[in-house]
């Protein structure tokens, strides 16, 4: 491989530091995520550790909050914000259409950040990363976050408006399958954010300034939730279009159909956004036929995913045998298992499965009322955003970094072997809270407290104990490897951007017109939003229901 200096070109060098800062405030997060982590899992297991975290962290629901935020919210999306800036900048050959916009994006989201932390630890916004009403936080806590979302939505202005330059100079060419997928989710973003946008500046930031008086927490429940659940799509295309993208060349071949992928970019936006309502089948007050759509809904958006599992598997084996690898499972030995950067993410795809299997069973009305309230969710979610897309992430800054700094992975095999140790404690913990949630454990609760702690739950709360304190071993892992990358690495970094440049071939296949085309798709998602959604909004606002609120009751 050519050394990084080598490589870089100056088109591409104008985004190393931007991307240096993005990605630092995300690991940072998840530095911070990572210790009241480890407080829940034994929280879990029945043990209170709460205790020997005063006055950082004073109450369950405190750290529970500092938890959601940092890894669900910061952790992911500031890393996702610059990991797809970097991307379109590499893939098209071209600076980013405005950098001031750029470094604007990011003090604003900063800024936010900042806002949002200092009220959580004050414990006057330990409302959960939900926020529902009647939970009342800071001003504060909901101007930071609204500042953050901000700060998306100029990062998906700069890469429309550069992937518009590009089309111009570019007439007739495709779009390059990662600037496709990366455009394709701030479409979906876009759209889905308004309905959190709404909740916030119309409902709970004049609530919380006292500048009107209640709030209607159903209202406020359907306009989160219409964001709430395309939100983890925002969260899991990052991991798609390196999946798409990278894990092929990774492994030493290409992509097995690109027309497949393209068609699966363009499901989420057609399927992502009008199914948000499957988080409320337990609310009162939304009628049962609308709430049947939304279900068929659910079922809907799996098929890309479906098609991304094919996809990637046939992709994977087709390089496997590009190298050599013969029989029915032998080729799997003919893998780059020595990569990190590879074992990483096919460790994120393995936990992914089980975990959209998961969300498929979620979204059936009767199954859903009996998992909703219990930890079954818990170990959905930790399997999708906390499995695929968090592995996959770091997994990418094994080759990110290096690239970025010029310094050679400090401690290769053990970064081989970090994906592998979170992937087993994952599995572990996961497991377990589903078969918890199915013998009742509730979400959400201080349970090392709860006087109604059944005894079947004893002999899981010990694998809760071997799970989790797994997977913060492998946290500290990961930071350790980073770290000492940054200040002890000696190395010069030999690694490539695994990404086709400019001008070659990235695709062995012809793609059609419609699958390069945004206007149809985008049509079909507004005519299904508005089946979806409009009766529900249309019966809400004729039935505002508001209440007072309370804050500070942790």
């Amino acid at each position: 491989m050519a050394t990084v200096s080598a490589e870089v070109t100056p088109e591409v060098r104008t985004i190393h530091r931007l991307t240096a800062a993005f990605i630092a405030v995300a690991i940072v997060a998840l530095a911070i995520a990572n210790v009241p982590a480890l407080f829940q899992a034994f929280d879990r297991a029945g043990i209170n550790l709460y205790p020997y975290a005063r006055p950082v962290i004073r109450t369950y629901y405190q750290g529970l909050t500092i938890h959601g935020v940092m890894n669900v919210l910061v952790w992911t999306i500031f890393f996702l914000s610059r990991f797809f800036s970097f991307v379109t900048v590499y893939a098209l050959g071209r600076p980013l259409a405005s950098m001031r916009l750029g470094w604007a994006a990011f003090w604003i989201m900063l800024a936010g950040l900042v806002m949002a932390l200092i009220p959580i630890f004050a414990n006057t916004a330990t409302v959960l990363y939900t926020f529902y009403p009647p939970l009342k936080a800071s001003p504060l806590f909901y101007i930071g976050l609204t500042l953050i979302v901000v700060g998306t939505w100029l990062i998906g202005w700069n890469i429309l408006q550069t992937w518009r330059g590009w089309r111009r100079d570019n007439p007739g060419e495709r779009t390059p399958l990662a600037v496709f997928g990366t455009l394709a989710t701030y479409a979906l973003w876009t759209i889905a954010s308004v309905g959190l946008a709404i909740e916030m500046l119309f409902l709970l930031i004049p609530w919380s300034f006292g500048i009107i008086d209640t709030v209607d927490p159903l209202l406020a429940r359907t306009l989160f939730w219409f964001t709430g659940h395309p939100i983890v799509y925002f969260w899991l295309l990052p991991a798609y279009v390196s999946w798409y993208t990278m894990v092929p060349r990774l492994a030493g071949g290409h992509l097995f159909s690109e027309p497949m992928a393209r068609i699966a970019f363009l499901l989420f936006v057609l399927y992502s956004i009008p199914v948000g309502l499957h988080h409320q089948f337990s609310d009162p007050g939304l009628g049962g036929g609308i709430k049947l759509v939304h279900t068929f809904m659910t079922f809907a958006v799996f098929f890309p995913s479906l098609l991304t599992y094919f996809n990637i598997s046939a992709s994977i084996e087709t390089a496997a045998r590009l190298n050599g690898g013969t029989g029915w499972i032998r080729w799997v030995r003919n893998l780059p298992w020595g990569n990190p950067a590879f074992t990483g993410q096919v460790m994120g795809m393995f936990l992914f499965v089980p975990g959209g299997i998961g969300g498929l069973t979620n979204a059936s009305y009767n199954v859903n009322q009996a998992v909703h309230n219990t930890t079954w969710v818990v170990g959905h979610f930790h399997l999708t955003v906390g499995g695929a897309v968090t592995l996959t992430f770091m997994a990418t800054t094994y080759w990110l970094i290096p690239y970025l700094t010029g310094r050679a992975l400090w401690g290769r095999r053990l970064a081989v072997a970090q994906p592998i140790i979170f992937f087993v404690g994952m599995t572990i913990w996961s497991e377990t809270m589903h078969r918890l949630g199915l013998e009742y454990m509730p979400r959400r609760t201080f349970l090392s407290q709860a006087p109604y702690a059944q005894g079947e739950w004893d002999l899981e709360r010990i694998l809760l104990l071997i799970g989790g304190p797994t997977m913060f071993v492998a946290g500290v892992l990961y930071f350790v490897i980073i770290i000492m990358t940054l200040v002890a690495s000696r190395q010069p970094a030999r690694v490539q951007v695994p990404l086709p440049r400019p001008g070659e071939e990235g695709s062995h296949e012809r793609v059609p017109k419609l699958l390069d085309s945004w206007r149809p798709w985008l049509i079909g998602s507004a005519v299904l939003i508005a089946i979806a959604y409009l009766p529900v909004f249309t019966h809400l606002l004729r039935n505002v229901s508001s209440v007072p609120g309370f804050a500070g009751i942790w």
